[in-house]
């Protein structure tokens, strides 16, 4: 388990050392230290770090890191989007023009429709796992990976991996909100009586390996080059040719995007997050317009880890305005 800032769903920010340009988490002392640094990499099940956490703030959230816990969790959203192209309702999965898709509406129809075509219940009335609602009317589904299976986490119908329209997927890599944890807008109740996951039915680990999620079947991805151009481009039209700052910034947006080679394990949200301390922090010294920095830190955010959108924009948000607190003046200025 770790964290969540109170009343919220994402983990508390890191110290003000974590904060720096350069530091890695690789060798962060915080964790020993009994600090909550680094989002759910500071997940533990060390009963005394436990104690003491929620002992001296009581108010935080509990979120559960899911790739140590060897959890699958089916994140099923109820929001009032457009419904998306034909082909990104289920991804990979053709859906002929003459199939009338009037009323289909949100992640629980969509899941439903997966399971009818496979021949299998909908998975959000499986009463045999833990199933929570969200206070935003969803429902995550918890299930114990299959031994000595990777599944990868994704979100809704993104361009890159995907299950189904507004229907996301926690996994290695993520982390869920507890059941019982509250946030200003509700609480995450658990439905029934059943409080244990369940294994990870058969059919469903099927279609996450069909939609690239199962780490040992998805083919690796090619070699990253330094930076994406469009992210580039920003970085250079802000800063109106190779000034220390936008060096400075390349080097770190680099780092973002070789991630992209490593599905998992390669440090992104700690890259990401140092990125864009740095971008705040040139920007609070005016040497690079706000606007096309957060460009550039969203371009290479999608890059790195294509579906991942909302999670890069939280690490971006936090990490910006921590960096614009303290304005960067890179060596060599000019």
């Amino acid at each position: 388990m770790h964290p969540l800032i109170a009343g919220g769903k994402t983990p508390p920010g890191n110290c003000e050392a974590c904060q720096q340009p350069g530091h890695r988490r690789a060798v962060c002392g915080c964790r020993a230290a009994g600090r909550w640094c680094h989002g759910f990499h500071a997940a533990t099940t060390d009963p005394l770090l436990l104690e003491r956490w929620w002992g001296r703030h009581p108010t935080l959230g509990v979120a559960v890191a899911c790739g140590p816990a060897e959890l699958v969790v089916i994140d099923v959203d109820a929001h009032n989007d457009p419904l998306p192209a034909r082909d990104r309702v289920l991804p990979g999965v053709v859906i002929h023009d003459g199939v009338d898709l009037s009323g289909l509406a949100d992640g629980f129809h969509t899941l439903a429709l997966l399971a009818a075509l496979r021949g299998q219940p909908d998975p959000s009335a499986d009463e045999s796992t833990l199933r929570v609602r969200t206070p935003s009317g969803g429902l995550h589904l918890w299930y114990r990976a299959p031994a000595g299976r990777k599944f990868l986490c994704s979100s809704g119908s993104s361009p890159g991996r995907a299950l189904a329209w507004q229907v996301d997927v926690r996994a290695h890599g993520g982390y869920i909100v507890a059941p019982g944890t509250v946030i200003a807008a509700g609480t995450y109740e658990p439905l029934g009586d059943v409080r244990e996951p369940a294994p990870l039915p058969a059919w469903l680990a099927d279609e996450l390996t069909r939609t690239g999620h199962d780490e040992a079947a998805t083919p690796p991805r090619p070699a990253a080059p330094a930076v994406p151009p469009r992210a580039r481009q920003a970085v250079i039209a802000a800063g109106g040719g190779r000034s220390a700052a936008e060096r400075v910034l390349l080097t770190a947006l680099s780092e973002v995007t070789a991630c992209r080679s490593h599905p998992d394990g390669a440090g992104f949200s700690d890259k990401l997050n140092r990125a864009a301390f740095t971008a705040g922090g040139l920007t609070a010294a005016s040497y690079l317009p706000e606007a096309d920095v957060l460009r550039a830190l969203t371009q290479a955010a999608a890059f790195a880890r294509p579906g991942q959108e909302r999670r890069a924009e939280q690490i971006i948000s936090s990490g910006f305005a921590a960096g614009a607190r303290r304005p960067f003046h890179p060596e060599g200025r000019s």
